[in-house]
């Protein structure tokens, strides 16, 4: 997996448009399959949906759009708009906006990186999950485009989210956060933007020698101060 690395200028715009993606192809086309489902998973190179029930996914790596089918093989296409996305994976294209989607490979490549290691780091947290935790599963949501799980008893007010999103309306650059669902314990650690909660910004993971280690810090921290 390559390491972290400065985010290229285009990397809102073309976080934007694979969102736009993931919500209006890949969501679906996983609903398609299944009736129901819409959970993504990080995937090589970007993100997708889990395999299919008879096989085969969608899924995004870089800027082109991957759709396997079972028995069959795969068919890819760069992604310039979200019709041609929708014909490529099966999906109808009548009502989707035609504008072109402004994806630029290395800052595609950015957000891959960051879903890998954000993925990785998740699934660690999840290993040490402590007994009582309930923890789910980590999914990838289409919604805001962010990996994460939840663990903590919720009856207890001790259940929160733990996850990497690559940026959002507060946030120009990805960050990694513990969302309780009550209202955490008083102390400056819960120092989130936008939402009631703790976040660690881009920058920090950047600027760390070890950016697994101080990602795995941050989340141990909040979670011992919700579950102990």
């Amino acid at each position: 997996m390559p390491d972290l690395s400065p985010l290229p200028p285009a990397f809102a715009a073309t976080r934007a448009a694979l969102h736009r993606v993931a919500e209006l192809i890949v969501a679906p086309a996983r609903v398609a399959a299944t009736g129901n489902e819409i959970a993504l998973e990080a995937t090589a190179g970007g993100f997708g949906t889990p395999p299919f029930p008879g096989g085969g996914r969608v899924r995004v790596e870089g800027d082109v759009l991957v759709v396997e089918e079972a028995g069959v093989g795969e068919r890819r296409a760069a992604l310039a708009t979200l019709p041609g996305a929708a014909v490529l994976a099966g999906l109808p294209a009548a009502d989707l906006d035609g504008a072109p989607l402004e994806i630029e490979p290395a800052a595609a490549l950015a957000l891959a990186v960051f879903y890998a290691f954000s993925d990785d780091v998740l699934r660690r947290l999840l290993a040490e999950a402590p007994d009582g935790a309930d923890p789910s599963e980590i999914h990838l949501w289409p919604e805001h485009f962010d990996v994460a799980f939840d663990q903590g008893s919720e009856a207890d007010g001790r259940r929160a989210g733990y996850g990497a999103s690559p940026g959002d309306e507060q946030h120009p650059e990805p960050y990694l956060y513990v969302g309780p669902w009550s209202p955490p314990p008083a102390g400056p650690e819960w120092n989130a933007t936008g939402f009631t909660g703790a976040e660690l910004g881009y920058a920090a993971l950047l600027d760390a020698a070890d950016p697994t280690a101080v990602a795995l810090e941050f989340f141990r921290g909040r979670r011992d101060a919700l579950l102990s």
